[in-house]
């Protein structure tokens, strides 16, 4: 008889079904190997499916719940949707599993705690790595690959890479309508990004008013081969320490950055970190999860 494992199918960085970045969190009470995750899921073929790796109680409060995230074509050592959405899952479904406000998610790139807010465990917020910057950028590389001209850039902040646990290519646009004309040249991108230490460009643009804390709007795109995403939680603690490192938000500020728009799945991140000196600390990256779907599935 198949072994039977169960699922969750959550929506990310959003409180309303249907919107945000979809993930399936999966129960691994059978102990997969790497092969059957990865082809699990391809079966789901979403961005990203994790898989929840139960250990003793004294094991899970000293290192956290072991978990395990992977893609349609490889595993992933940290994604920040994944994480966000599997905490709210254990949240909900696990209360062994909280301590305090929190749960701690042990990934392949460390432990990464999540602490939620109020009773209903649905607005978290994780705690990433501390942020690693690698190459700064020449903007007029740059801009053709992004299907941009160099005068779209913002001329203030040097793109560069930088990650929390994946590098990403950090540029910034001077406004929305140079953004919502963003199309990367994948084929051009993927080589010139790797001799660069990344492997996918984050975009943003600030979102101009004459509220006072405009400069803590931002809107943001993420576009791979085949597609785009709707939320990059990883990308956003990698963005959010780059603009406090470079002063364009200041230390400790909450910034709230709006994904997903141009493809019909908005999505609310909500960010901050500290600048100590020339050290950025406390990348925090929060959002709203909200249940979609349970299920079953049959493992032979």
């Amino acid at each position: 008889m198949a072994a039977k494992l169960g699922y969750s199918v959550v929506d990310v960085f959003t409180s309303t079904p249907f919107a945000g970045n979809p993930l399936a969190v999966v129960m691994n009470t059978c102990r997969l190997k790497p092969e059957q995750m990865q082809a699990i899921a391809r079966e789901f073929n979403l961005s990203e499916t994790t898989f929840v790796e139960r250990r003793p109680a004294e094991i899970e409060r000293a290192e956290g719940v072991r978990v395990r995230i992977f893609t349609a074509q490889e595993e992933l050592p940290f994604a920040g949707h994944p994480t966000l959405g599997t905490a709210s899952v254990l949240r909900a479904n696990a209360a062994e599993t909280v301590q305090g406000d929190t749960v701690t998610l042990a990934l392949n790139v460390g432990p990464v705690p999540v602490r939620f807010e109020g009773g209903d465990g649905f607005y978290g917020e994780m705690m990433q790595p501390e942020p690693k910057f690698g190459d700064e950028m020449e903007g007029r590389e740059v801009a053709p690959l992004l299907g941009l001209s160099k005068d779209d850039l913002d001329p203030e902040l040097t793109p560069q890479a930088v990650s929390t646990g994946n590098f990403f290519a950090i540029v910034t646009l001077r406004s929305l309508s140079a953004l919502e004309g963003l199309k990367v040249d994948h084929a051009a991108a993927r080589p010139w990004l790797r001799r660069h230490g990344a492997r996918w460009f984050y975009v943003l643009a600030r979102v101009e008013s004459r509220d006072p804390d405009s400069a803590r709007q931002w809107r943001a795109r993420m576009q791979f081969e085949g597609g785009e995403d709707p939320a990059t939680g990883s990308a956003a603690g990698c963005a959010i320490s780059y603009l406090v490192a470079r002063g364009a938000v200041p230390s400790e500020a909450r910034v709230h950055l709006r994904q997903g728009i141009e493809i019909g799945r908005p999505s609310d991140i909500f960010l901050s970190a500290k600048k100590e000196l020339a050290r950025v600390t406390d990348v925090r990256v929060g959002g709203s999860t909200v249940p979609v779907a349970t299920g079953q599935l049959f493992q032979p």
